[in-house]
């Protein structure tokens, strides 16, 4: 989920940068802008470098530090729904300095090219990230494949099509599963809204708030952790968010129809590669029910629940996230267990 503003609250440390937005806000520059220079000043302070890599016609942009070397994978980060790259940068900043680390924008999101619904299911998701990654040659080596949310149901599946691409996958908080929550039981109620009056109102999609009170509404329903967040910012992240909605509302549509809405699910079975589950166990998006039905399908599938912690694991446990995907790395690779660990890691 889109929550840039405090991503930046956890990078610098919790006191000091919403009185620091709010003070340029004061300024009158434009909260939008706030956002754009805060990312960007992470980006540089955590040696992320931005980078577009066109291939066939198609354009992706993505963050990346470090280089493929001995002794540990690449890893490769899928963002949620109508979030990007910068969404990792809280994470990012409690990863090894020298790990190569790629962050990408998901299809149709912020950089990366923005086509129509074919690339916006989750097949199509699955297809353009495989493109990218033969397009920056990590097939080369195998790498660890790390999705949030969206992203995870993408990484799941990518999981199943391409084994021999991975050494490992580590899905938090994963769509694409029949599992219950506050969230889905709000879809369906959008879904007898729609056959009464034969549209689905956009208005009422709570991952697409067009207001700074949606917005506050949307942050609540992703996390358990209670932020209190400026309104200028608020604003700054509407503001960023608006012009991409209607993007977003095709996107969810395709996302949430028949063909991508149970997909990780339909697939897990053909999971062979080591996988890792991280999931907050207050999600009211994606019901943390989710991880036992990934324990039973995968073999040898480890399950990380966090206390007080909802959706936005990366948000809310950055520091605990880069430490157990490490961990889950590090165990992989010395022990040489599963399948793929044969292989010549990056």
């Amino acid at each position: 989920m889109d929550v840039d503003v405090v991503n930046m609250f956890v990078l610098a440390g919790g006191t000091l940068v919403i009185p620091i937005l709010a003070f340029f806000a004061s300024f009158y520059m434009w909260p939008a802008a706030i956002i754009h220079v805060y990312n960007w000043y992470w980006r540089r302070r955590l040696g992320l470098q931005v980078v577009y890599s066109e291939n066939r016609g198609y354009r992706f942009c993505y963050s990346h530090r470090g280089k493929p070397g001995p002794g540990r994978p690449s890893i490769l980060m899928l963002h949620g729904f109508s979030a990007n790259k910068d969404m990792w940068l809280p994470v990012a900043k409690f990863l090894p300095k020298h790990q190569h680390l790629l962050c990408i924008d998901m299809p149709g999101h912020e950089g990366t090219s923005r086509t129509d619904a074919r690339d916006y299911s989750i097949e199509g998701q699955v297809k353009r990230i495989r493109q990218f990654v033969e397009s920056v040659r990590l097939t080369k080596r195998p790498f660890h494949l790390v999705g949030t949310s969206m992203g995870g149901n993408v990484a799941g599946v990518y999981a199943a099509r391409y084994p021999n691409d991975l050494c490992s996958v580590t899905l938090i908080c994963p769509a694409g599963l029949p599992n219950e929550s506050p969230f889905v039981e709000r879809l369906r109620e959008l879904e007898k809204d729609r056959e009464l009056s034969g549209s689905l109102d956009p208005q009422g999609i709570p991952l697409i708030p067009s207001t700074p009170e949606e917005m506050e509404d949307m942050l609540k329903l992703c996390s358990f952790v209670r932020f209190k967040i400026p309104q200028q910012i608020l604003q700054g992240l509407v503001d960023v968010r608006v012009p991409n909605n209607d993007f977003y509302r095709e996107l969810f549509m395709e996302i949430v129809g028949e063909k991508s809405r149970h997909s990780l699910h339909e697939n897990m079975h053909l999971i062979t590669v080591p996988t890792q589950v991280i999931w907050g166990k207050h999600d009211q998006v994606v019901d943390v029910s989710g991880s036992s039905m990934l324990k039973e399908a995968v073999s040898g599938c480890q399950v990380d629940l966090l206390d007080n912690c909802g959706h936005s694991v990366v948000m809310e446990r950055p520091r605990k996230t880069a430490q157990l995907i490490m961990d889950f790395i590090n165990n992989q690779h010395n022990t040489g267990s599963g399948s793929n660990n044969s292989k010549k890691l990056s």
